[in-house]
């Protein structure tokens, strides 16, 4: 469980907007990175009850928050195909 908290965590680090400030899609990345920061937050509160069920089903959720904005091109995540999937 741990491993997955720390690879999101790590993702939330990498994570950059990559759109335009003034355009449309600049408040989506801004969206889909602040439902990835709240489900991190649920999952770190969740594993420190010691609801791992929960905790688990949260990371994940925030993770995938990551990972679809980084695949649509919301995020620049460089090159880490390891933590995100890239489209190329």
């Amino acid at each position: 469980m741990k491993d997955y908290l720390e690879k999101t965590k790590k993702g939330l680090e990498i994570v950059k907007i990559s759109v335009p400030e003034r355009s449309y899609l600049y408040r989506l990345a801004e969206d889909f990175l602040e439902m990835a920061r709240a489900y991190n937050n649920d999952a770190v509160h969740f594993y420190r009850k010691g609801d791992f069920v929960n905790a688990f089903a949260c990371v994940n959720y925030a993770h995938g928050w990551l990972d679809a904005g980084a695949r649509i091109g919301l995020f620049d995540v460089g090159t880490d195909d390891k933590l995100f999937t890239l489209w190329e």
